[in-house]
């Protein structure tokens, strides 16, 4: 990686994102990648170093030059407005940091196509769930991981937000305070299946749940890593013959459409997910419509 004296600012960049501004570190470390290699495409396009200042001087066709080469990389038409996204948020902070108003390149992002989660049926979710429990190598283990896929399915959270719990949610009533993105925090009902699974792997656990550790712990006690539930999913549905859609994150989808076909409101929905802007939670209208078809295509003499 060539030295270019604007990386400093990358640096100071990375330590806003996460203390200021309260990213996660994922998107910390997705960001700072993205300045990194605008910086190293602009010294190779130039042909030169790359100093702070030289960053207030990127023009639309320097910014379209840069896109392009990530595109000719295999950058897919979402990651490459994430891209974009974080290259007008670090000139931004660029030009602050040097007293000067953001003049950001007219650039538009690649149209992204509107991608539609695929639903799991309730019984799948739920056999999915029972079959990672029972090839657990230890029986709290398969606890632990029941609770976690219930809690995905029956209560929408994320992967992220289920293992940020802590021990003192207990007791658990008949809702639960969770922490999501940006820190946000919204309330989730909690179904008695949902907490009795949840208690009983706690008593089964052989570590201490304390108040302000987490509450769904690893084999040797720690943190449990994200990745494991992932694993644990995967095999579970290769077993069971379901597609490889079937992802943690797929249970949170198929929450959010099956309540959505219920009649649920989609303001409600939207607390229930913890998102920020209605135009997220509405993209599942347009899964029910699409389930709506598929069933009058299957069912109706005439379709």
């Amino acid at each position: 990686m060539t030295d270019h004296p604007a990386r400093g600012l990358v640096v100071r960049w990375e330590g806003y994102l996460l203390h200021d501004r309260r990213r996660s570190q994922h998107t910390g470390r997705a960001y700072v990648a993205t300045a990194h290699r605008l910086i190293e495409f602009l010294g190779t396009y130039r042909g030169d170093a790359i100093g702070e200042g030289d960053l207030l001087t990127i023009n639309a066709q320097d910014l379209r030059a840069f896109l392009a080469e990530r595109r000719r990389q295999g950058l897919g038409a979402s990651s490459t407005a994430r891209e974009l996204s974080a290259v007008r948020n670090f000139l931004t902070y660029a030009a602050e940091q040097q007293g000067e108003l953001p003049q950001l390149p007219r650039t538009r992002a690649p149209r992204r196509p509107r991608t539609l989660p695929r639903p799991v049926a309730p019984d799948e979710a739920v056999a999915l769930a029972e079959d990672a429990s029972e090839a657990a190598s230890e029986g709290w283990i398969g606890a632990r991981d029941l609770a976690i896929l219930l809690l995905l399915y029956g209560a929408g959270l994320r992967v992220a937000e289920a293992l940020s719990l802590t021990g003192g949610v207990r007791p658990i009533g008949q809702a639960l305070r969770v922490t999501g993105k940006r820190s946000k925090t919204r309330v989730v009902p909690i179904m008695p299946a949902i907490r009795e699974a949840i208690e009983d792997y706690v008593r089964q656990c052989p570590w201490p749940i304390e108040r302000d550790a987490p509450l769904f712990v690893g084999a040797r006690g720690g943190p449990l890593n994200p990745d494991l539930v992932r694993r644990a999913v995967a095999a579970a549905r290769k077993r069971l013959g379901l597609p490889d859609t079937l992802t943690p994150h797929a249970l949170r989808h198929s929450f959010a459409t099956h309540l959505l076909a219920r009649g649920a409101d989609l303001r409600a929905l939207q607390e229930l997910l913890g998102h920020a802007s209605l135009s997220s939670t509405q993209i599942y209208t347009a899964v029910d419509a699409a389930r709506l078809l598929d069933v009058y295509r299957h069912a109706h003499p005439r379709a």
